[in-house]
């Protein structure tokens, strides 16, 4: 991947329905005191190489008065992305795919216009809304893509810090920077609980399980001087365990499309990823991003490869070292290879069976001969039966 101007300062996969593989990230001015806009780049991912292109599909690039790119939102359909910036509040872009053309198409998002950064930005598992939190600990969730406003609470938080949507998208869980962190109906917007904790104890991160048969919520806690993963029954709200699993502070968490998978980037460069069956540890990256935080941490759509992007080194494509998963066309496979086993099984069974209707004669013994009965009884040898 080409470096480009600038540093990057966020990035996120693109799920296509056309299974194209793509990237988006996001680039500010090089120099803090640099006038320079900051940029919107579209990248293809190569699965054979594990890499992005060496230079963009697509640019937009911003006015320099919209500050710098803070975080990327994008759709579950591939179709739209949200951006915010420092200065600009939140931009929305129309992506659109022409055979090999990529184009993004800027929109305006009146309920989102100016309102300042925003820490973080999610959409629903569905699609159906929009979540974001604010600098200034402000939590807004949307219908999409009507834009109708569910909630728009100014004091949900100190500041956010974090925020994921549950699978079935009734859910919204968001973290503060004080360590607390609450629990909101999507539907309504009403509050539910928040998470209890212990005084020594901060919630920084979460994300809900999303393979369909463990309701958790998994939580980046700093205890004390530990960093543990805690894990909350979404049924009742309470913690039921913990795992050591980074074993340093968490700047960034994120989960698998399918759910099996969950990963934590560190404050100093380090990526882990746990198998969330068994919460232990499958595959480790020391210094990935040597000793700088990982700001974007997300898994690719189609592929057991995820993208982690730093102010320092960039962004990174990493192939998991993790237990590659059946394809589909391997599932049939197998099947068919089954069937065909137990067709030749049986096959070999019926030929050398000594069965009635199956009988292989000796060398001077005669074919198995049949009894005639006498024609005066009936087929029934045992006539009618008095019930």
């Amino acid at each position: 991947m080409e470096s480009g101007q600038g540093t990057v300062t966020c990035g996120s996969w693109i799920r296509r329905p056309e299974n194209l593989n793509l990237a988006v990230l996001g680039r500010s001015s090089k120099k803090k005191n640099s006038a320079s806009p900051s940029v919107l780049e579209i990248f293809s991912f190569d699965t054979e190489t594990t890499s992005l292109s060496t230079s963009p599909q697509v640019t937009y690039v911003f006015e320099e008065t919209e500050g710098e790119l803070v975080t990327i939102a994008v759709h579950p359909s591939g179709d739209d992305l949200v951006c915010s910036s420092t200065k600009g509040g939140c931009k929305l872009f129309e992506l659109q795919c022409q055979e090999t053309n990529l184009k993004l198409l800027a929109k305006d998002l009146p309920p989102l216009q100016d309102v300042g950064p925003q820490a973080c930005m999610a959409f629903s598992v569905d699609g159906s809304k929009f979540a974001t939190g604010g600098v200034d600990g402000r939590l807004r969730i949307l219908e999409w893509p009507s834009l109708r406003i569910i909630l728009d609470e100014p004091k949900a938080h100190k500041s956010v810090r974090d925020m994921d949507f549950s699978l079935d998208s009734e859910f919204l869980a968001s973290t503060s920077t004080d360590g607390s962190a609450r629990i909101w109906k999507a539907e309504d917007g009403s509050p539910v609980v928040s998470l209890t904790r212990n005084s020594d104890e901060k919630i920084e991160l979460c994300r809900f399980s999303k393979d369909g048969t463990k309701p958790f919520l998994f939580c980046a806690v700093q205890k004390g001087d530990k960093a543990v993963t805690a894990v909350y029954d979404i049924s009742t709200w309470n913690k039921i365990g913990y795992k050591r699993l980074l074993r340093k502070p968490a700047s960034i968490m994120s989960i698998s499309l399918d759910g099996k998978y969950l990963a934590l980037g560190s404050k100093d460069g380090d990526v882990c990823v746990a198998e969330v069956k068994k919460m232990e540890v499958s595959h480790l990256s020391k210094r990935l991003h040597l000793g700088t935080c990982i700001t974007s941490l997300e898994f690719c759509p189609s592929q057991r490869v995820v993208l982690t992007t730093s102010d320092e080194w960039g962004a990174v494509v990493t192939k998991l070292n993790v237990p590659a998963d059946w394809k589909e066309w391997q599932i049939y496979l197998l099947l068919v290879v089954l069937f065909l086993a137990s067709a030749v099984a049986f096959y070999i069974f019926f030929q050398k069976s000594d069965s009635f209707w199956n009988v292989p004669p000796g060398r001077d013994q005669p074919g198995k001969q049949f009894e005639i009965l006498d024609p005066q009884y009936s087929e029934d040898a045992f006539g009618p039966v008095d019930m």
